[in-house]
């Protein structure tokens, strides 16, 4: 797909034209990297009615598979783009894990059920990354505001004090260009150009290894493969087996110490590695590729006018499936706190709270990551004797845990900081399609009156959802409360339980 510009008008004029209005124009919110995570945020920052200019080095979207797996948050931030009836099609519901020892037995279980979750979607999901892409880009075509640029190199990070210069380099025309934009984030990646220019630190979360990652296509179903992702936790040869969607099917195998990495990526050695599921007869090899899984964690996702997402701002090893999730969560974040300060209805430090609520969040996930690596990894006699010894009651059920953010922009109360559900209305809406990406307070019906006129005291639109339906009296009941504010990200900025709580609750604190 060519994505050469944000609009139409853009798309049609002259090069000199457009690199003329390049120049002049101060866009709101510069993307370095047009991955899923830029890409995601471009089309969030869009829909806020931000002045957008995304820039990616490269000429298209990478065609072979990556990413496998988002979980039901991010679909909710996917339904919030308008994509997730055009992405359903072509999902696979995932099934869970296991993992097994040697001989096959059992050591931890985690199941992921198959029906409708408290998210209104699944818990889990197989996709094909290039087809996610090519969705986002897609849907980018769609905001006039957004001028995707590709090709696009940049060269040098210059901030002002009211701005930040980015000084580009055309690729496929060879010639310089500069752009001016109020903010720059980069998605670009665990070896993120804007980062070292940051000059962000790294906490080392202790996991580095070298594993083969090898993505095939059946030519006819293989079922015995099962559906379910299967963790080898063997000695010998840790590996892991994934269901893609499709005929599309991943193994990862731990590469040895002594075993080269260029000699390994080598078809007869791959499918000698895979002879016990699958010989080179029932599938067709699409992509070797030698990984080293990183387990770290950025210090500093945020100076002044530069801010960074996604792999550029954490890593973590693959066994829990949360890595482009983090990036997505990030996007989710960040993209209304943007659109806030850009506005005028909120001072800076919002932006502060990005890292101080994400970086615990996303720090959690690849610990729990991390520790499942251990199990997966253990090699050597102390190491199995120490996962032998966590498993000792047998095998382990384990379930997706679902950790608050970290301090920042909601009340810090028990319920604050919570990931929402997303029960349907009384009309048969998803709660997300009656808000969009806004916030939204949610509360009694005898309330409403009382709620929407403390709203509209609000610099910040905030949108009164009555409850109107069984799923939604049935919510606020088990939380205890008599209205929920949601942020766009559908984290719970904080409640109430008492009507004359509600214009404390809707004055945020962050406004201007």
């Amino acid at each position: 797909m060519d994505v050469s510009g944000g609009d139409s008008d853009q798309r049609t004029r002259p090069s000199a034209a457009r690199d003329e209005a390049l120049s002049d124009t101060l866009h709101d919110v510069a993307l370095i990297g047009l991955g899923p995570v830029g890409a995601t945020l471009a089309n969030l920052l869009a829909l806020r009615g931000l002045r957008v200019l995304a820039l990616e080095r490269e000429a298209d979207i990478y065609a072979l598979p990556r990413a496998i797996h988002f979980d039901g948050e991010c679909m909710r931030v996917f339904q919030t783009l308008g994509l997730a009836d055009v992405l359903l099609p072509d999902l696979v519901v995932a099934r869970g894990m296991r993992f097994v020892d040697a001989e096959g037995r059992l050591l931890i279980d985690w199941p992921r059920p198959q029906q409708i979750g408290p998210q209104g979607w699944h818990a889990s999901y197989r996709f094909h990354q290039p087809m996610l892409e090519r969705a986002l880009r897609q849907r980018l075509l769609q905001h006039a505001a957004v001028d995707v640029r590709l090709q696009h190199e940049v060269l040098a990070i210059e901030p002002q004090p009211e701005h930040v210069d980015l000084r580009l380099h055309d690729l496929a025309k060879d010639r310089p260009l500069h752009a001016r934009a109020c903010y720059v984030v980069g998605c670009d990646g665990a070896r993120s150009m804007l980062r070292r220019c940051m000059g962000s630190g790294e906490i080392d979360l202790q996991s580095h290894e070298r594993w083969l990652v090898v993505d095939v296509i059946l030519h006819r179903d293989k079922p015995e493969l099962g559906d379910h992702t299967i963790q080898y936790c063997d000695p010998a040869r840790p590996s892991t087996y994934a269901r893609g969607t499709g005929l599309r099917r991943r193994w990862e195998l731990m590469l040895l110490p002594h075993e080269d990495a260029a000699a390994m990526v080598q078809p007869a050695v791959i499918w000698a590695l895979l002879a016990r599921w699958i010989t080179a007869d029932e599938a067709m090899l699409e992509r070797p590729a030698v990984y080293t899984f990183h387990a770290v964690l950025a210090e500093g996702w945020r100076r002044d006018r530069l801010l960074i997402a996604g792999d550029a701002a954490h890593q973590t090893p693959p066994f829990m499936g949360q890595g482009l999730c983090a990036g997505i969560r990030d996007a989710a974040s960040l993209a209304w706190k943007l659109a806030e300060v850009i506005a005028g209805r909120a001072d800076e430090r919002l932006l502060d709270s990005y890292e101080s609520e994400r970086a615990p969040h996303a720090r959690e996930f690849i610990e729990i990551a991390v520790r499942l690596g251990a199990v997966i990894q253990a090699r050597g006699a102390q190491a199995m004797a120490q996962r032998d010894a966590d498993l000792h009651a047998g095998p382990q059920r384990f379930a997706t845990p679902q950790p608050r953010l970290g301090p920042g922009a909601h009340a810090g109360t028990a319920l604050s900081g919570v990931l929402s559900d997303q029960p349907r209305l009384g009309d048969g809406r998803r709660m997300d399609d009656a808000v969009g990406y806004e916030f939204s307070l949610v509360c009694d019906a005898d309330w409403a009156a009382a709620a929407r006129q403390a709203a509209a005291s609000s610099l910040t639109p905030i949108h009164v959802l009555a409850a109107d339906s069984s799923p939604l009296k049935h919510w606020l009941a088990r939380l205890g409360v008599h209205a929920v504010l949601l942020r766009p990200d559908r984290y719970i900025a904080g409640t109430a339980t008492e009507v004359a709580e509600l214009p404390g609750l809707l004055a945020l604190p962050w406004s201007r």
